[in-house]
């Protein structure tokens, strides 16, 4: 190896940070392994890289010993001192055994060890830019579809968008764009993995955040939210300003801000509900698009009986039963729900 060698370890520090002197650490170590390898040697090696011109030395080690037992390993104290009478028993002494075509076994070593620790310090960078992006909103373009799992390109690295993951009945075709959930971020010996969702509630708190400047701020928060991804999706949410309405700022002028996520989740209908501290209140409500006439609730047991027209009840129920149980995860009452007529038969 050369001078142009070691100024390209510089380079390469100023360019990655990867530390010159880490990666010629790595090269040491890498090269003991080499010299075993290409020289059958069983001998104990120190491989030394002159940090200033890049010439590399191969050292024999041995242990200093009364008794010697192993001629590779170990030499006498009497044959040490003919070296030098400062050797002491336990001291290692060292002689130099640097093969003459060691020079491009150890160029190949080195390339293979800078180009290694290059593509481990971009992953690493990688990893920490999206782990700090866990539980994030990222938009990306569809790459390529196998096994049923949608890759997504997100520039630096594929994020993985699972089968259980996908909207049911979503279309992604090559080169469409679609915004997605960071759900987990892991190391793995490939690389960093992004694993991203379309169907996580996270998605709908986040999308919410982008389009409403209200909740952005924190002058409405989300209280809570309750999704069948593709089909319905109920939210909670309140105002800390009383000059401001937390449903209203949701849907926009001409109802134009939950427009836009409705068409990003492909017409998934949204129900945004005002939150209230009332549990009966709150259980009213969650059950909208339906009225409800009379909500009574047990605190103790979180059960809540509600009223609603007769002509309301298939819509306060839902098809398949999907409104009640909407309204059941997003206020966390179990709740039971009879007509008028039902209720005047009791």
């Amino acid at each position: 190896m050369s001078t142009e060698f070691i100024e390209a370890l510089e380079q390469i520090q100023k360019d990655k940070g990867i530390s010159k002197d880490v990666l010629l650490d790595a090269i040491e170590a890498a090269l003991i392994s080499s010299y075993k390898r290409n020289f059958g040697s069983a001998q104990n090696v120190r491989v030394e890289i002159n940090r200033d011109n890049g010439d590399v030395h191969v050292y024999s080690q041995k242990e200093i010993v009364d008794n010697v037992e192993d001629d590779l390993l170990q030499i006498s104290l009497e044959e040490a001192k003919e070296t030098s009478r400062n050797y002491e028993l336990g001291d290692i002494i060292e002689k130099e055994v640097t093969p003459r075509n060691f020079g491009r076994i150890a160029a190949q070593t080195a390339k293979q060890v800078v180009v290694q620790r290059i593509r481990e310090a971009e992953r690493g960078i990688v990893y920490e830019e999206f782990i700090n992006r866990e539980s994030d909103i990222i938009t990306g373009t569809v790459a390529r579809l196998a096994k049923g799992i949608v890759y997504i390109n997100l520039g630096k690295i594929e994020a993985m968008l699972a089968p259980t993951e996908q909207i049911p009945n979503e279309q992604y075709n090559h080169g469409d764009r679609v915004k997605t959930y960071i759900v987990e971020v892991k190391k793995t010996t490939k690389g960093p993995q992004v694993l991203v969702s379309r169907t996580h509630p996270g998605l709908i708190k986040r999308l919410f955040e982008l389009e409403v400047p209200e909740i952005h701020d924190g002058t409405v928060e989300i209280k809570s939210i309750s999704r069948e991804a593709g089909s319905r999706t109920k939210i909670a949410v309140e105002s800390r300003d009383p000059n401001v309405d937390a449903v209203g700022a949701c849907v926009g002028p001409k109802g134009a801000r939950v427009q836009t996520i409705v068409d990003e989740l492909r017409g998934e209908k949204i129900d945004i509900i005002k939150y209230s501290e009332d549990p009966s209140a709150f259980i009213a409500s969650s059950l909208s698009p339906a009225k409800v006439i009379t909500s009574e609730v047990d605190v103790e047991n979180k059960t809540a009986k509600v009223v609603v027209p007769d002509y309301q009840l298939s819509l306060a129920i839902g098809k398949e039963g999907q409104n009640a149980r909407l309204a059941a995860k997003l206020t966390g009452w179990k709740i039971d729900i009879k007509s008028e007529s039902q209720q005047e038969v009791k």
